[in-house]
């Protein structure tokens, strides 16, 4: 498969404190990899990068076969990530989902909205009119996935994204993820706990420690 990412010499650093140190690491186009490790491993910190979210102190990252400058890169258009809180505008769920969308200039918005409400397991008649604070925990980190697959991104990073939720949601999100990389050739970075789900969708499965890759 073909290189989508690849970072090399990389050292992150904060406070003067090194928190991340890579050598190597890439991922495949199409790829669904997962990031495993105890908490303050580095995952968390190279999710950032991937997302373009923060440069490192030292190293080079490229995407796509080009190397990403952070300042004003237009990448994030292509990638996306949902985090363990989700973060919901306070509108209703049929806006936020349409968000990314109208940025785009998208045409057939309220299709496409509900088919992503569809695709996590929301009924859109139901829940496009609903307000962002009438939902629970469980529905509105489904709402923020929704959004995301809304604009098929080219890469989706999921951090932690189904901690603390029950068992209903934290199965549509995962079925839901994993169908984003079937139907539209996705490419999928995991962090979670879940070392069975893990185990069970990922390609490739990286561990760390202390900031380094666990080999």
């Amino acid at each position: 498969m073909k290189e989508l990412y690849k970072l090399s010499n990389i050292v992150q650093q904060y406070n003067g404190r090194t928190v991340l140190e890579l050598d190597h690491f890439s991922v495949s186009e199409g790829a669904i990899v997962g990031l495993a490790g105890h908490n303050g491993s580095g995952k968390s910190t190279l999710m950032r990068m991937l997302a373009f979210l923060e440069n490192p102190v030292s190293g080079e990252i490229y995407y796509d076969g080009k190397k990403v400058e952070l300042s004003g890169t237009d990448l994030r258009r292509e990638v996306t990530m949902l985090t363990q809180e989700p973060y919901l505008l306070k509108r209703s769920v049929g806006r936020n989902v349409a968000y990314g969308l109208e940025l785009r200039g998208e045409s057939c918005i309220e299709s496409k909205v509900r088919d992503s409400l569809t695709q996590v397991g929301l009924e859109p008649d139901l829940f496009m009119s609903r307000q962002w604070f009438e939902l629970s925990g469980g529905e509105a980190q489904r709402v923020a996935l929704a959004a995301r697959l809304a604009i098929m991104p080219k890469v989706l990073l999921l951090d932690e994204p189904t901690a603390s939720l029950d068992r209903e949601s934290t199965l549509l999100i995962h079925e839901a993820a994993v169908n984003a990389r079937k139907e539209n050739g996705t490419t999928l970075v995991i962090v979670s706990h879940d070392h069975h789900w893990l185990e069970e969708v990922s390609d490739t499965i990286f561990r760390f420690a202390g900031g380094r890759l666990d080999y």
